[in-house]
């Protein structure tokens, strides 16, 4: 039985290295390695999913091979482009945002374990850590809505805020049964409270919860309403171009990743394998997941349309928040009883 304090679990940097300062520079490298490469994989099968799925012709011809090559043209691209800041913009802020977006999911990869002594840090609070940090990106584009100085950008960020605030509350509820159910707030807690099964199947329904409020926070299809290019041209990102505009698609790779790591840690057993597959790696089964929550992501974008503002909004304070409180009684009384 795992405790509240997380008492195992020691990373792997720790073992090899001594040294406060030696440890942290290794291991705020490694994770920024993970993530400058995960969202980079993920964008480039989001390419080549939705090029098979929706039979577009343009990402198969970068690089003659199966369009092997579109991701380096496209950094190509953003990095010719040239960097326009509107002249009633608020220079400072305009030029922040992209930053404010990016490193709150940068911070989530320190915590999330791909092993039983992978990962950067093991905190005892660790799902209230990447819960809060997961929330500060909005501020980014409040940030980039407000300084471009152009109404469509701000209606598009006042939309992000608003979402936000709506399915931050069930996100929060559904994580909350699950640290309910593993006596633990650390995530290398839970994942080992999974070894004899995963919380998938007793939690389904906040399984459900959880992604479908992931994909609010990470404006995703069908929950894109902040950049409704029909309605708002690109929501807060309207006036970005060249690199700041690439780093807001990096935040939003990076986000699909870090999320997807965080339900495969709270749901789908982390580094834990199918019983009778313990020969394979931990990473390689933590990767595979994510690997599938991600392709699901995009899976959605080339599937459903788009919802409206009053659609979505009533769907997460009528729907997703009293099914989430009913899963939480739930889980407290089989807790108690069982």
């Amino acid at each position: 039985m795992t405790g509240v304090l997380a008492k195992t679990g020691v990373s792997f940097v720790n073992d090899l290295f001594n040294g406060f300062w030696v440890v942290l520079l290794i291991k705020a490298g490694l994770v920024l390695i993970v993530f400058l490469s995960a969202p980079m994989v993920v964008g480039y099968m989001e390419h080549k999913v939705l090029a098979h799925m929706q039979s577009r012709l343009g990402p198969m011809y970068a690089g003659r091979f199966h369009g092997w090559a579109q991701l380096i043209a496209d950094g190509v691209k953003f990095v010719q482009k040239e960097d326009v800041i509107p002249s009633a913009a608020d220079r400072w802020v305009f030029a922040l945002a992209p930053a404010v977006a990016m490193i709150p999911y940068i911070l989530l990869f320190a915590v999330i374990p791909f092993g039983n002594n992978l990962f950067a840090e093991n905190l005892d609070i660790g799902i209230f850590y990447v819960l809060a940090a997961s929330s500060i990106s909005v501020i980014g584009v409040l940030m980039a809505g407000w300084a471009s100085a152009n109404k469509f950008s701000l209606i598009g960020a006042l939309r992000a805020a608003a979402q936000l605030i709506a399915y931050e509350l069930p996100l929060i509820l559904a994580a909350a049964a699950v640290v309910m159910q593993a006596g633990t707030l650390s995530l290398i807690g839970i994942a080992q409270a999974q070894q004899r099964y995963w919380y998938v199947f007793p939690q389904i329904v906040g399984f459900g919860i959880f992604m479908v409020s992931s994909l609010a926070e990470l404006t995703r299809p069908p929950f894109d309403m902040p950049i409704a290019d029909s309605e708002i041209i690109f929501g807060a990102y309207t006036e970005y171009t060249g690199l700041r505009f690439a780093f807001f698609l990096l935040a939003e790779y990076g986000g699909i990743v870090a999320l997807a790591a965080i339900a495969s840690v709270l749901y789908l057993g982390a580094y834990q394998p199918i019983p009778g597959l313990h020969f394979i790696p931990g990473f390689i089964w933590m990767s595979g997941k994510i690997g599938a929550l991600s392709f699901f992501v995009i899976w959605l974008r080339a599937t459903y349309p788009r919802l409206r503002e009053d659609q979505l909004q009533r769907f997460s304070w009528t729907i997703l928040i009293p099914v989430a409180l009913v899963n939480i009684m739930l889980t407290a009384y089989f807790k108690v009883a069982f």
